[in-house]
């Protein structure tokens, strides 16, 4: 039988991209959840055999404009606590940190093109090495406080928490690991206004696509089907 990978999704242009072949190559059956359109309080936080959380243009911190992620921190705390598999993104990651009692808020500038991420220590010998010197997607103007219990995996010089991990069965990273050329494309499109106001070439960010892109889905393919190794083991 199949396993299920729980997919909670808040916009339909986020999703998994180069994520889902990976999942399925390891045996998952994916199933999304649309947060803002479903009943979180109908799931059961511990049935799936993994949980991913993706990201969203709400801040964690936006609950009383977005109910739903208060459903879903109350579904991630009860995961978390039950130690069962769940990987963050972008703002999965946020919610994580946040389900495990740290603050989420506002960051210093709002990242958008391809960054170095660089492993910490522990970083380096975990699958979040395949990064290492090379440049993610990042799309985000909030960070959070590095959560008591977790290991810290990679930071930036704008943000120094960029991935952290709980022993072999839970991930959280900052950046965009999912992102193809056909997502990076439409989330420009739509956000060309934000992204000449932040000061960003529209242009430039496809240069950078050019360049950096593939680069990315392999180490992104890497890290991904390692981490999902190490739940088997």
């Amino acid at each position: 039988m199949s396993r299920v990978a729980l997919v909670l999704r808040h916009d339909d242009t986020i999703h998994l991209g180069n994520l889902e072949p990976v999942l399925l190559e390891h045996g998952y059956l994916v199933r999304y959840v649309d947060t803002m359109r479903e009943d979180l309080g109908a799931l059961d936080p511990n049935a799936a055999d993994l949980l991913v959380v993706l990201g969203g243009d709400m801040g964690v911190y936006e609950a009383d404009r977005f109910p739903a992620l208060r459903d879903e921190i109350t579904l991630l705390e009860s995961r978390l606590a039950a130690r069962q598999p769940v990987f963050g993104v972008c703002l999965g990651a946020q919610l994580m940190a946040n389900a495990l009692g740290s603050r989420v808020y506002r960051g210093p500038t709002n990242e958008i093109g391809y960054r170095t991420v660089e492993p910490t220590e522990a970083g380096a010998q975990s699958p979040v090495r395949h990064i290492a010197g090379v440049p993610v997607f990042q799309w985000h103007s909030d960070t959070f406080d590095l959560p008591d219990g977790v290991t810290r995996l990679a930071g930036s010089p704008q943000y120094g928490n960029e991935a952290f991990s709980i022993e072999n069965w839970a991930l959280a990273v900052q950046f965009h690991p999912e992102v193809t050329d056909a997502m990076h494309e439409v989330w420009l499109t739509a956000s060309e206004a934000e992204v000449a106001d932040e000061g960003y070439v529209p242009a430039d960010l496809r240069l950078e696509r050019e360049r950096y892109s593939e680069g990315m889905q392999e180490a992104s393919r890497a890290m991904f089907s390692e981490w999902l190794d190490g739940l088997d083991r």
